[in-house]
């Protein structure tokens, strides 16, 4: 990769009004790949800008367009797929696999939902004799974390596009070159210009600008619950909207009736999957003190035999952690789960075997977990499980929400049904039953202080929209 020091706006690729630049770290060998422009306040005052002139026109823009500008999308995404992947397992490390058949595809399949929902989108109805009208909220500010990096920038592209919205994106500053491609995608699908506008930098200084911006309408953050907090404060003074998809600690009860061992297995593949860095990760595993002794087994048996290493090397489940202070605080918080008297089954503190440099942490596995300790509490980020006992299905729920977080939850049951009852007493925005996949058009978001407002699909669109009445004769 390549230095890459401009800014997209207004439909064109513009110089930066500062100097100030940020390395970006190929957290497989901390070597630097490259480095992008640190923004700064002007330069989003100047992106805002043109998303707020471009609204004029793309706001009354007819759904038939839209349609087609999503279509164009899709097929300029399909064209760079290969590259993007390349790009994230070189930016955030997941593995080559991974990038291709999750990171990547599940970006493209959040504007091709988009699409499919639009296409039968009805923007104006009756209502008891008053018109409705479903608009466009205006100009979104959007924040996106590294650890799903186009899955987050698309769903939140795409829903704009179709409201008819304009926006302005800052993308992780550790996963810059894929927003990059992505801003370049855009280019060549002829969005028109000022409608996506890019400005890299820091949360600090880009993402406060964006959040206090006077003439942002809606800011669209993905990341930790303490960078929310942050977004919503400096978005208060303006009462502008703010849709945020936060932090998570989500459980998984297995239930008696479910295959044990295989129930085990999958949840620990799960949690490791990404190097648990996923906020819907299953990372805290419930199991009946019957079974729990089987459970742990197997859970430690996938850990012991999940292999770690270089993005590109055949074979390899998880990549490293993607960036230096989260690996460090995937170290600290291993220490303190053996501190606080968790016993550790598989993993534990330091790279695995044979990986003398890079962010690589050991697939790590603890028993004898109760909902008290840190490492129940805090959300990791790392490939770390905790498994938990209960002694009822009663307080395995229990269990499952205590917890500040409420993203999603997993329920595992040889009965369908059963699984359904419990799944409706857990406390979070998103329920998997027995290991089913997460559906890209899906609603998805959190209770409590994993955040508000939903993504994906009709959910998605609906939250860019305004709803205005039209009353008389």
């Amino acid at each position: 990769m390549a230095d890459h020091l401009k800014f997209y706006i207004n439909g064109e690729w513009v110089d930066p009004l500062g100097s100030e630049t940020i390395e970006v770290i190929n957290p497989s060998d901390e070597s630097v790949i490259g480095s992008i422009s640190a923004g700064t306040q002007e330069d989003i005052d100047l992106a805002v800008a043109s998303a707020k002139e471009a609204f004029k026109t793309f706001g009354f823009s007819s759904k038939e367009e839209r349609i087609t500008l999503l279509e164009n999308i899709i097929s300029e995404y399909e064209k760079r797929s290969e590259e993007l992947a390349n790009t994230i397992s070189h930016e955030m490390g997941a593995p080559l696999w991974l990038s291709n058949v999750a990171q990547v595809t599940s970006g493209l399949s959040h504007f091709k939902d988009t699409l499919e929902v639009l296409k039968t989108f009805e923007f104006e109805g009756t209502e008891n004799n008053y018109l409705v009208r479903k608009e466009p909220i205006g100009v979104i500010g959007m924040i996106t974390p590294w650890n799903w990096p186009m899955n987050q920038m698309c769903t939140k592209v795409a829903s704009a596009i179709a409201s008819g919205c304009t926006m302005v994106l800052k993308p992780s500053e550790i996963t810059p070159f894929c927003g990059i491609i992505f801003a370049e995608i855009l280019d060549a699908a002829k969005v028109p210009a000022g409608v996506f506008n890019l400005v890299n930098g820091m949360g600090p200084i880009v993402g406060a600008a964006l959040s206090e911006h006077k003439d942002i309408d809606m800011m669209h953050f993905t990341g930790s619950t303490r960078a929310g907090v942050a977004v919503a404060i400096a978005s208060a003074p303006t009462v502008k909207r703010v849709a945020q998809e936060l932090g998570g600690k989500s459980a998984n009860i297995i239930l008696d009736d479910a295959d044990i061992e295989k129930a085990a297995g999958a949840g620990a593949n799960h949690c490791f999957m990404n190097t648990g860095q996923s906020c819907n990760a299953p990372t805290r595993m419930l199991v009946s003190s019957k079974n729990y002794d089987r459970a742990v087994e197997a859970a430690a048996e996938v850990a012991n035999s999940t292999l770690v290493g270089s993005p590109e090397v055949e074979g390899v489940k998880i990549g490293p952690i993607s960036n230096k202070a989260q690996y460090e605080k995937v170290q600290r918080l291993i220490q303190i789960g053996i501190d606080e008297g968790a016993r550790l089954v598989a993993g534990g503190l330091g790279r695995p075997d044979g990986l003398s440099e890079g962010y690589f942490v050991k697939p790590t596995v603890f028993a004898d977990v109760t909902n008290d300790m840190t490492i129940a509490r805090e959300e990791i980020f790392g490939p770390v499980l905790s498994i938990l006992k209960y002694e009822s299905e009663d307080e395995a729920i229990e269990i499952a929400n205590d917890t500040e977080y409420g993203l999603a939850g997993y329920v595992q049951s040889g009965d369908e049904d059963h699984a359904k009852q419990v799944a409706r007493r857990i406390r979070a925005g998103q329920i998997s039953i027995n290991g089913g996949a997460r559906g890209p058009a899906a609603p998805f978001g959190g209770f409590k202080t994993s955040g508000n407002g939903r993504e994906h699909g009709m959910s998605g669109l609906m939250e860019c929209l305004e709803t205005k009445a039209i009353i008389g004769n």
